[in-house]
C-alpha cells in the first residue's frame, strides 16, 4: 500500500518531512564542556607509583583511556598506542602512532582495563578517518598530534567518559596532581602490560628540561617534560598517544594537559618523557572536528536527499 499524504502538501514539504524523520538529531557531538573529566566509579584522587615498575590502575580509573589497535595479518588486532576519548566519536593521540594511514586497519577500544579481557561496558569501534597534523615532523616530533574519527558513536557510561580539553594554558604547579596511564612496557625494551598501568608524575619547566645534561634544547614551546628527576617513573613504548591528565580541584575535573610523545629510553635519570602540550593545539583540534563532521553531515544529507527523491518518484508523489 502506498503511503498517504495530506492533500495539498507540496512535494518539497514531503521531502522535508521525510528528511526530518531520516536525519538523526545530531550526527556527532562537539567537544563536551560540562560533562567531561570525571571518574564516576573512582571518587578519590589517584595515587600510585609508576608505569615503569608496575602499578595496576583501578577498574574505571581512567574512563577516557583508549587502546588503538592495528591489524596484523596472521595475528589480528594488536595494541599499538594509547589515545584519549574527547567526544562521542573522536580520539586524540600522537601523530607518530599512525603506522598505517588507512583507517580500515585500525580499531579503537574504549572502556578497557585488561588488554585481552573485555568487560560488559567495553566498546570497540572501527575507524572512519585518521587526521594527522599536516606539519608533524618525524625527526623532531614537533606537532605530534592526530585525531582518530570513529565510525560508531560511543555512549558514555560509568566506565567510559570524555576527558576535558584545556582552552588555554592551565595553572599547573608543584601541588597539581598529574598522571599518565597506558599498557606500555614496564621496563625499557620489555613487553606490554596486560592490565592498565598508572603513574603520578612531576611536570618540569622547559628551562630545566633543556639543560645540557637533560635534553639539551630539543624541547620546544609545544612540548613539556614529565616524570621524575631521578628516573624510575615514566611512560614507555606502547604508552605513546596516551593521556597525561591533571586534576584541578576548583573545577573538580581532569584535563588532558599532554599527549605522550617521545623520550630517550624509559625511566632514565634527567631524561623524563616528553609530551605534546594539548593547549597549543585546541584550535587545530576544534577545526579538524568541525570540518570533518560538517563534511560527513553534508554527504549523508546528499545521500538522503537522493534516496528520498527516488522514493517519491517511485511512489508517484512528485
Amino acid at each position: 500500500m502506498r503511503r498517504r499524504f495530506r492533500a495539498g502538501l507540496p512535494a518539497c514539504g514531503v521531502l522535508l518531512a521525510l528528511l526530518s524523520e531520516l536525519l538523526p538529531d545530531a550526527l556527532s557531538d562537539v567537544i563536551p564542556i560540562d560533562e567531561c573529566g570525571t571518574r564516576p566509579v573512582v571518587d578519590e584522587i589517584a595515587t600510585g607509583s609508576r608505569i615503569i615498575g608496575g602499578h595496576d590502575a583501578q577498574l574505571g580509573a581512567w574512563p577516557w583511556q583508549v587502546s588503538l589497535q592495528l591489524y596484523n595479518f596472521g595475528v589480528g588486532y594488536v595494541h599499538v598506542c594509547g589515545g584519549s576519548l574527547i567526544n562521542h566519536n573522536s580520539v586524540l593521540t600522537a601523530a607518530h602512532c599512525v603506522k598505517k594511514s588507512d583507517p580500515g586497519f585500525w580499531n579503537a577500544v574504549i572502556g578497557m582495563h585488561h588488554l585481552y579481557r573485555y568487560q560488559a561496558h567495553t566498546r570497540k569501534s572501527r575507524v572512519r578517518a585518521i587526521l594527522v597534523h599536516s606539519n608533524f615532523d618525524h625527526s623532531t616530533f614537533k606537532n605530534d598530534v592526530a585525531l582518530f574519527k570513529l565510525i560508531d558513536s560511543i555512549k558514555f557510561n560509568e566506565y567510559i567518559q570524555p576527558v576535558c580539553l584545556p582552552n588555554g594554558p592551565l595553572p599547573v604547579t608543584n601541588e597539581t596532581p598529574c598522571y599518565i596511564s597506558g599498557w606500555g612496557n614496564t621496563v625499557e625494551k620489555g613487553r606490554l602490560r596486560d592490565v592498565l598501568q598508572e603513574a603520578q608524575v612531576d611536570i618540569f619547566p622547559s628551562v630545566l628540561c633543556n639543560q645540557i645534561d637533560w635534553y639539551a634544547g630539543i624541547v620546544t614551546k609545544d612540548m613539556f617534560c614529565a616524570g621524575a628527576e631521578s628516573g624510575g617513573i615514566d611512560s614507555c613504548q606502547g604508552d605513546s598517544g596516551g593521556p597525561l591528565t591533571c586534576y584541578f580541584p576548583d573545577a573538580t575535573k581532569y584535563y588532558l594537559v599532554g599527549i605522550t610523545s617521545f623520550g630517550l629510553g624509559c625511566g632514565r635519570p634527567k631524561l623524563p618523557g616528553i609530551y605534546t602540550l594539548t593547549a597549543h593545539y585546541r584550535t587545530w583540534i576544534n577545526s579538524q572536528i568541525f570540518l570533518f563532521d560538517r563534511a560527513i553531515d553534508r554527504s549523508i544529507s546528499h545521500v538522503l536527499i537522493i534516496w528520498t527523491l527516488w522514493w517519491l518518484t517511485l511512489h508517484n508523489v512528485l
